[in-house]
């Protein structure tokens, strides 16, 4: 498996990818937040990030990484790929080639949580808010590098 760069054209395939990977672990979102969540991601948010990928042996994407200014904005694996190591090779990746160094998880997220902190990050502050306001906090973590 390989990180490779994304296209435009690929964008309604990391959406569907998104949209499953959401629904298999934000439980804590209600519908309504993901159906307005849904074309900001495509229209928007997509645009704003350096987007990398894995595809799987059929060219299907497995799990996308969307990096801005060294913070890791979206990192999400296609349910039927997680845990075989897709999330890690996105993420040594991100912090390899983009020096990302940051990341926000959502605190009802602990799978997320414990992913992040095996790779080294830790919890430096907190937000009661998203992004949008929304009541979902936030924890923001960061690399801690040993020399």
């Amino acid at each position: 498996m390989n990180v490779e760069s994304v296209e435009k054209e690929d964008y309604r395939e990391l959406l569907e990818v998104w949209e499953a990977s959401v629904r298999a672990t934000h439980d804590f979102l209600r519908e309504d937040d993901l159906l307005e969540l849904k074309p900001l991601i495509y229209e928007q948010y997509f645009g704003a990030v350096d987007l990398t990928c894995v595809k799987g042996v059929s060219g299907d994407i497995l799990g996308f990484c969307g990096v801005l200014d060294g913070k890791i904005e979206m990192l999400f694996i296609a349910p039927r790929a997680r845990g075989v190591g897709i999330g890690s090779l996105l993420l040594d990746d991100a912090v390899a080639a983009q020096d990302a160094t940051r990341v926000d998880v959502n605190e009802q997220n602990p799978q997320a949580q414990g992913f992040y902190r095996h790779k080294g990050f830790s919890v430096t502050d907190r937000s009661a808010l998203d992004g949008l306001g929304k009541p979902y906090p936030l924890l923001h973590m960061a690399l801690v590098r040993t020399p």
